[in-house]
Parts: C-alpha cells; sequence; structure tokens
C-alpha cells in the first residue's frame, strides 16, 4: 500500500458571502501530490492547476499566499479532468494522507458540485497533522501550521510554501520524520458523508481506542435513549464496564464518563453530537483506556461543572 500525500489549494467568493456559491464556497485551484512508499520514500508526484469556473478572481487574502495569479490559472484544466486524472493516478492500494482534515472534506464538495462519483466509503485517512500534535502534546490539543513541523524538523525549506505539490512534499518528509509506530493504526474516518442507517454504521478499534459512529437520530435525547450508544464496554474481552461516572454533559454537544473493567483497567466514554443541515445529529462515541489520574480529573471536571450550573441558577434567581 502506497500513502497518497495531498494538498489543495482553493479560491473563494471575492465579496465574501454575497457572492458565494451555495454548494461550493471553496473552489479547488491547484492539486498537489506525492506518492510515499512503507519506506517513507517519495516514489511520484503529481501537480496540476485547475481553471475556475465559479470564483474566476482570486480572493485578496488568497492573492497574497499563493505563487501565482489569474493568468496561470487561466491556462489550467477544468476540475473534472483534473480530479479525475488524479485518482488514477492515485492507483488502487493507497490511504490519503492530509495535513488536518479540510482537504478531503474540500476535494468530496468540489466532486459533489459536478456529480462526479463519490469517493468509496468508510473513507479512512491519516490527519498527519493530529498525528504530530500528538506527538508534541500528549493532550493532542496542540494544532501546528505545516511550517512549524517542517521547521522543528530542520527540514531545509528549498521551496515556497502555499504550492500544493511543495505543501504535498514538505508534508510527505515530516511523515518520514515522524516515522510513527504503527502507522496504518493511526487513522481517522472522513465524515464528508455520514452514516444514514443502522447497516451503514462505523465500528472500529484503532489507535488503542473503540469507535462508533452512528446512524441519525432526531434528537440529542433519542440518541442517548439508544442501548447501543448509552452502554459502555470494554473493547478489549466486550464486558459491561462498571460506570464510575455516569454520563454528564461536559458541553452543549458532547458528553463524557468514566468506568472500570476489572480485567483491563480504567477506560472513559465520550459521546460528540455531530449536528446536521436536517436538524438531526449523529454520534461519535469513543471509549478509551485511561489510569486512576485520569478518572479523577473527569470527576473533577463534573463537579467544576455543577457548580458553575448551581452558581448561574443561583444568580438567575436573585436577579
Amino acid at each position: 500500500m502506497n500513502y497518497i500525500v495531498m494538498d489543495l489549494e482553493w479560491n473563494q467568493s471575492y465579496s465574501g458571502h454575497i457572492g458565494e456559491h451555495p454548494r461550493m464556497p471553496f473552489e479547488i485551484i491547484e492539486i498537489g501530490a506525492v506518492k510515499v512508499d512503507k519506506n517513507y520514500r517519495i516514489i511520484d508526484e503529481y501537480s496540476s492547476l485547475i481553471k475556475p469556473r465559479i470564483y474566476k478572481k482570486l480572493h485578496s487574502k488568497i492573492r497574497t499566499i499563493l505563487n501565482y495569479d489569474e493568468t496561470d490559472l487561466a491556462k489550467g484544466r477544468g476540475f473534472k479532468e483534473v480530479c479525475t486524472e488524479f485518482l488514477e493516478w492515485c492507483g488502487k492500494d493507497y490511504i490519503f494522507c492530509t495535513w488536518g482534515p479540510m482537504d478531503l472534506t474540500e476535494l468530496q464538495t468540489n466532486m459533489a458540485f459536478y456529480y462526479m462519483d463519490k469517493l468509496p466509503r468508510p473513507l479512512k485517512f491519516l490527519n498527519l497533522q493530529q498525528i504530530y500534535a500528538n506527538m508534541v502534546d500528549p493532550t493532542g490539543s496542540t494544532v501546528s501550521k505545516l511550517e512549524k513541523a517542517v521547521a522543528d524538523f530542520n527540514i531545509p525549506e528549498d521551496e515556497p510554501f502555499h504550492s500544493a505539490v511543495n505543501d504535498a512534499r514538505y508534508t510527505a518528509l515530516v511523515l518520514k520524520e515522524m516515522h510513527p509506530r504503527n502507522l496504518k493504526d493511526l487513522y481517522s474516518f472522513d465524515l464528508y458523508i455520514h452514516p444514514t442507517k443502522k447497516e451503514e454504521e462505523i465500528v472500529a478499534i484503532h489507535n488503542n481506542q473503540y469507535e462508533y459512529i452512528t446512524r441519525e437520530f432526531s434528537s440529542k435525547q433519542e440518541a442517548m435513549d439508544d442501548k447501543d450508544i448509552a452502554c459502555i464496554r470494554c473493547y478489549k474481552c466486550n464486558k459491561k464496564i462498571n460506570k464510575r461516572l455516569e454520563w454528564f454533559s461536559n458541553s452543549p454537544s458532547s458528553y463524557i464518563c468514566a468506568g472500570k473493567c476489572w480485567h483491563h483497567g480504567y477506560f472513559s466514554g465520550k459521546i460528540k453530537f455531530k449536528p446536521l443541515d436536517n436538524g438531526k445529529y449523529y454520534v461519535v462515541k469513543t471509549i478509551k483506556p485511561i489510569d486512576k489520574n485520569g478518572v479523577e480529573a473527569i470527576k473533577q471536571k463534573q463537579t467544576e461543572i455543577r457548580e458553575r450550573r448551581k452558581e448561574k441558577r443561583h444568580t438567575r434567581a436573585t436577579r
């Protein structure tokens, strides 16, 4: 299997939301990629400019970072032709690698605009930005630009950034320097197209965690009433975990809990509600191993949330 390290450049309406096309807020104007083998060696490259159809004038902010202008783009080819060629170049046995999740989202948005066939589902990819973040910060909360990662690894900056193929090449060099263990297990699921029914739901154990991506629900409460979502099991032995902390609202869009498997130790559970344009929700549930200190940290968070809510209720009552 090869790694397709991809980078895209896109343009948007010069006049802001007023001139934005509802089906394509961002129009891809360049596709760049490198093909990397199992030893992290670059074995091939792909690069092509795309002649814009919707936003023919570059947005002022985008103009300042690109190394080309409208004259160059006018010589490009149509998106459908370039994208078809690019996907054929990728081959059959590969996984996309990107710096952040947005490139795959915008690629599929542009493909949908031109009524191209959808990418196969479920679509796994390697979010190298997140993998890098997990390396430099155990919490994984640090979000770094590609330029910082390149500088951190002392990679020579021989070519300008914000050229798609150059950025893809730099990303591949960062991947080589990271050389993460069990890379194939560090994948994420692209959720541009989410499950809509039970048989499309995704269940996976990877990156030392259990992940469950559900079908649609009409409300958050309906989702929480579903036994498959509310139940928390040890993904190593499939036995129910003895909850030390029941599900509680951590934010308007998430719930967390914690418990213990008597054979495999402590686990935390997290539910994220993903809102949809039709007013419904789907859920991404994860279960991860933690230690006793992790349980105490979640318990402390629960206490702090309760105190803040109590204080808000008291403030409203005394007005």
